[in-house]
């Protein structure tokens, strides 16, 4: 969905509510509360201890950005809320000698951690700061502290002010003080870093900070409005694939303050470990702070278990609410709350975000649990996430240098050279390099260089900083909180203990799932996941079996759900051994091009240069016993399951060497007065098969119709390979597809040699055959008369790699690599067409061929064995328009697996409700 929209007048539907309070509300109001503000209005009504506020709908912001002002109701209905928030605190927003302070903070519908803004403390000023220190209890620090905060985060949110200018300004006062943390500062530091705050203010936004409380959580407001279009957020949701025309709610939220001292403090808490799904007592706590300070990992936290010690009383009931909140959301739950001196409050709770292994083992312990059921644990993990868990993982016997260790944030093995920044981790990324980005800590502004990295590494951080968070939801390797690690991002170098020296450029691998980081590069081995498809490791007791089981558990539920069948795209015996493993049902795709590579070619330059019919028939009966040999393995290896062989699609020329190269080769030879004759004729044959657009040329069932004999000689060498295993007790199940079909005389040309051809071999052997002859579906003309080419077609495969080329005039080996990055960036695609099928162009011509197809032959096969086959977005798609199977290459074939069973499961929930 496009990011990117003309400014238009909205218009407001009369009488239109804009603002809930969070008595009002509940979770199933995302739509128009957003993520958090839905949440925190659920806890309202489960009874937890929330601060009041209400909540700004995403309606209101739509209108916003979509006029540039916010409605005119607004205004009004935030006046009667904040007076009733008012009155329910007993105390006014900003009042000098009793000052009301409220938060200002995002909420989409979708959780986008850390990529839009929050502003705290809003209704400090000069005057009410003094009212704030009384209310405290005399508390001058915890006042002047906040109100600092108030300025850094209004004036880099708000006004635009770069934020390295207050951080400078911060590090300043604590080394005039010679102190290393925020803490150590007294009030007197802080009131002078006040008014060098307002100075910067004053200087880079051209205007003074406003006194003004109302003027404050106003202009907050519409940047939080502003911030759903920043180029953070519009990446965050091209990345994960999230519509841009949501909006965000905004939450006025009464402040609560764990930066009050020692017995107050703030802290981020899961139901279950978020990295690997066990349960247990999993989160961040730091002392006398407020929540950012944890999200942007500035402090190094203490483990959530602390608290038990520092104060058993909030831990107490923090636990029990942890417990209500999982067993209510039947889901593991992200919860943020703070300590007001001894007092719990919950600020935030979401369903986490977790790694791809914890997915699967939380699923199938709620199944366990009975919170959920199976058709549920199978909706709670996706293809996605089952690919992650496919990836190598560093081999623990080999010999490596540990650098460090820090938090095992978002588990993966990734290797690359070190970058200090993300412009360098883009800039390197894009020039084929791998990288790791390693950061003190991340903030949203280095989403750019997380995304391009292998894997992140920051020295400071826990498991619910920005870094972990963002790092989970993308399933990037991410290890934080390597505090022996000290990281110079001037300098570009880190430096571990004993000494050594990392620079920019230098190798290194770090280990999400256990935080270990090691200098230079560590051998992979497979993953337990990868083994146990193929058969070497089965369930049992330890971690990597626990996840096994897990896994098995699901894929088992989804092949006993899922209508669609899974084939693999396998050219040889090799790759269909491996892909019967991995479960594949069958062969959608054999590519007999490839068997005429490697020492072949020759015999294939034979045939192209062949002047007689002799010399082509010469060619083509060398070519015949080495195909015949090559599906006979082909049909063993897949006995009992059905292969579909394409017969050859490419242009001739792709077998001739390279016209420059060969014209070179020629031309030096002449200039020496020893020219090959052979080289000679090939540069001949070169220069006649060149075109244009070759893609577009001779090539497919062209070929079959203007070489005689071609398309014979690969189908009797099917049929006799057939033959041979039926007569070895076999059951071969060959389908033979004729590609680029455009037209249905085409195919009724071709289908008439090849069905003279198996009666011959039937003749010959005394074997009766079942072969089938379908096409490939892929090209726009060929969908478009769907209908009469089923006339003649036994199946349909969708080749949707050339259906996409040709409904869109790409040609795809040249566009992604010359403009298709602009086109993500400007948000005209979300995700590549050749990555996810496109569901309004490419995917109405499969739809409509599919519909006329069978309205032809109702028992029409249908299937698709492009790219498209193991992409879980399109296999949703291919099994709402009806095929009865995709094709994809051995190793997606789990991913299609799983994918084909969700489709069935969300359908068959859909009908029921």
């Amino acid at each position: 969905m496009s990011e990117n929209k003309e400014p238009q007048v909205a218009s407001e539907p009369q009488g239109q509510k804009f603002v809930y309070d969070f008595t009002e509300g509940n979770r199933n109001l995302k739509d128009l509360l957003g993520g958090k503000g839905a949440n925190l209005a659920e806890m309202t009504n489960l009874g937890l201890p929330v601060p009041p506020g209400f909540t700004i709908t995403t309606e209101a912001c739509k209108v916003y950005l979509d006029s540039g002002e916010a409605p005119d109701a607004l205004r009004d209905e935030v006046s009667a809320h904040l007076e009733a928030l008012e009155q329910k605190m007993g105390k006014k927003l900003g009042q000098a000698d009793n000052p009301l302070l409220v938060s200002v903070r995002s909420g989409a519908k979708f959780s986008m951690p850390g990529m839009m803004d929050t502003v705290l403390n809003i209704g400090l000023s000069d005057k009410s700061v003094t009212g704030l220190a009384q209310q405290a209890g005399g508390d001058e620090r915890f006042a002047w502290d906040s109100y600092r905060r108030l300025i850094q985060m209004f004036g880099k949110t708000v006004l635009g002010v770069d934020g390295e200018l207050f951080e400078e300004a911060l590090e300043q006062a604590k080394a005039a003080k010679k102190v290393t943390v925020d803490t150590d500062l007294e009030a007197a530091d802080l009131k002078k870093l006040v008014r060098k705050f307002k100075k910067i203010v004053s200087e880079q936004a051209g205007r003074d900070f406003p006194q003004d409380p109302r003027e404050q959580m106003d202009l907050a407001i519409n940047a939080v409005f502003d911030s759903w279009n920043t180029d953070r957020a519009k990446l965050y949701r091209r990345q994960e694939r999230i519509p841009g025309d949501l909006g965000t709610a905004v939450n006025v939220c009464s402040m609560v303050f764990g930066n009050l001292g020692p017995d107050s403090g703030t802290g981020v808490a899961f139901t279950r470990d978020p990295a690997s799904g066990h349960q247990g007592v999993y989160g961040d706590y730091l002392q006398n702070a407020q929540g950012e300070d944890v999200v942007a990992g500035i402090r190094n936290t203490v483990p959530l278990a602390d608290l038990e010690r520092i104060d058993k009383a909030s831990y107490d009931q923090l636990m029990q609410i942890m417990e209500t909140l999982e067993t209510h959301y039947k889901d593991l739950c992200d919860i943020e709350f703070t300590i007001e001196r001894g007092q719990l409050w919950m600020l935030q709770t979401r369903v986490g975000k977790r790694t791809a292994g914890a997915a699967f083992r939380i699923a199938t312990q709620l199944v366990d649990q009975g919170l959920i059921d199976e058709a549920e644990a199978l909706q709670r993990v996706n293809g996605a996430q089952l690919a992650q868990l496919m990836f190598p993982r560093f081999d623990e016997e080999a010999k490596t240098e540990k650098l460090g260790r820090g938090i095992a944030a978002s588990p993966g093995a990734a290797v690359g050279k070190a970058v200090f920044d993300s412009y360098t981790a883009v800039k390197w990324s894009r020039s084929g390099e791998k990288v790791i980005l390693i950061r003190r800590e991340t903030n949203p502004d280095d989403l750019d260089g997380m995304i391009a990295a292998e894997g992140i590494l920051t020295s400071r951080g826990g498991k619910t900083s920005h870094a972990a968070v963002v790092a989970r939801g993308m399933g990037k390797t991410c290890v934080c909180g390597a505090e022996e690690i000290e990281v110079d991002t001037k300098r570009r170098r880190m430096t571990a203990p004993g000494g050594i020296v990392v620079e920019e450029g230098d190798v290194v691998s770090i280990d999400g799932s256990t935080g270990k980081v090691y200098l230079g590069e560590v051998p992979v081995v497979p993953s337990p996941v990868v083994e146990y498809f193929e058969g070497r490791m089965h369930a049992g007791a330890d971690d990597a079996d626990e996840l096994v089981a897990a896994v098995h558990r699901i894929m088992a539920y989804a092949d006993r759900v899922r209508r669609l069948r899974v084939r693999a795209n396998a050219d040889n015996a090799e790759d269909a051994l491996r892909a019967r493993r991995f479960g594949a049902q069958g062969i959608g795709l054999c590519r007999t091009e490839h068997m005429f590579l490697g020492e072949r070619r020759g015999l294939v330059e034979r045939l192209i240069l062949a002047d007689t019919d002799d010399e082509r028939e010469e060619a083509l009966g060398a070519l015949l016993p080495l195909q015949k040999a090559d599906f006979i393995e082909l049909f063993e290896s897949m006995d009992g399951l059905p292969v579909t062989v394409r017969l050859l699609d490419p242009p001739l020329h792709e077998f001739l060497p390279d016209i420059t190269e060969l014209s070179v080769r020629v031309a030096l030879a002449e200039s020496r007065k020893d020219a090959n004759e052979n080289d000679l004729r090939l540069l001949q044959a070169v220069h006649k098969l060149h075109e244009q657009n070759p893609m577009l040329g001779l090539r497919g069932v062209r070929l079959g119709l203007v070489i005689p004999g071609l398309f014979a000689m690969q189908v009797r060498a099917i049929a006799e390979a057939a033959a041979h295993r039926k007569n070895a007790k076999g059951d071969p199940r060959a389908e033979i597809m004729i590609p680029l079909v455009g037209t249905v005389q085409e195919l009724e040309i071709v289908r008439e040699e090849a069905d003279q051809v198996i009666a011959e071999v039937e003749a010959a052997t005394g074997t009766k055959l079942k072969l089938t002859i379908g096409t490939m579906i892929e090209l726009p003309r060929a969908a478009l008369t769907a209908g009469q080419i089923a006339e003649a077609a036994q199946f349909f495969s969708f080749g949707t790699n050339d259906l996409t080329q040709t409904v869109w005039g790409f040609s795809r080996d040249d566009v992604e690599a010359s403009f298709f990055t602009a086109y993500l960036e400007k948000g005209i695609f979300g995700v590549s067409p050749f990555e996810t099928i496109d569901r309004d162009g490419v995917g109405a011509l499969v739809r409509s061929a599919v519909e006329a197809g069978r309205a032809t032959r109702p028992d029409l096969k249908l299937g698709v064995c492009g790219e498209h086959g193991g992409d879980p977005e399109s296999v949703h798609f291919f099994h709402e328009v009806g095929l009865d199977y995709v094709s994809c290459s051995p190793f997606r074939i789990p991913v299609a697996r799983l994918e084909a069973g969700r489709a069935a499961a969300q359908s068959t929930g859909s009908d029921s409700r």
